[in-house]
């Protein structure tokens, strides 16, 4: 396998976990809470650094770059999920109040403070209405940033650059 195979391979991962994500909130019906979106955003973010980096197919140094930019980008995904699954382990009378969606934050603040709210979480957040081998949604994220950054910095340092 080269890098570009490898990066490839992970953007079809974000897609697929995107494509699970919406097939959730438009055929389930389980509406997405504001720290939701925001671990969407850093899985979209995350895909497409891995395209970019797929066409761009660089060398080693730019593969260096790319996975640093791609670890930026899914450790700040990690960490709103991590804080998503300590909302949820939150007793129930340390949950914070339910807020407004995060469309709402976005119309109604500046962007700045619209993302520290959402990044609050509110008790929408506390809510875990799937599990799958006993995880959360938000802990399995988490979990697959783990996995992505792993990835990243493995086809960096083991994997031959795609000649074509």
């Amino acid at each position: 396998m080269t890098r570009r195979q490898a990066n490839l391979a992970i953007f079809f991962v974000c897609a697929g976990l995107l494509s699970y994500a919406y097939y959730q909130q438009f055929v389930e019906m389980l509406d997405p809470c504001p720290l939701c979106i925001l671990q969407r955003l850093a899985v979209i973010g995350v895909g497409i650094m891995t395209l970019v980096a797929a066409i761009h197919n660089p060398g080693r140094r730019g593969a260096r770059w790319y996975a640093i930019l791609t670890s930026i980008v899914a450790l700040k995904g990690m960490l709103v999920a991590g804080r998503h699954v300590w909302i949820q382990h939150l007793p129930p009378d340390q949950v914070p109040a339910c807020g407004p969606g995060l469309e709402y934050m976005l119309k109604t603040m500046p962007i700045a403070d619209a993302i520290k709210e959402a990044f609050r979480g509110s008790g929408d957040c506390a809510t875990v209405d799937w599990t799958f081998l006993g995880l959360s949604m938000p802990a399995w994220v988490f979990i697959w940033f783990v996995g992505i950054i792993v990835a990243v910095w493995l086809i960096y340092m083991r994997l031959p650059h795609d000649k074509d």
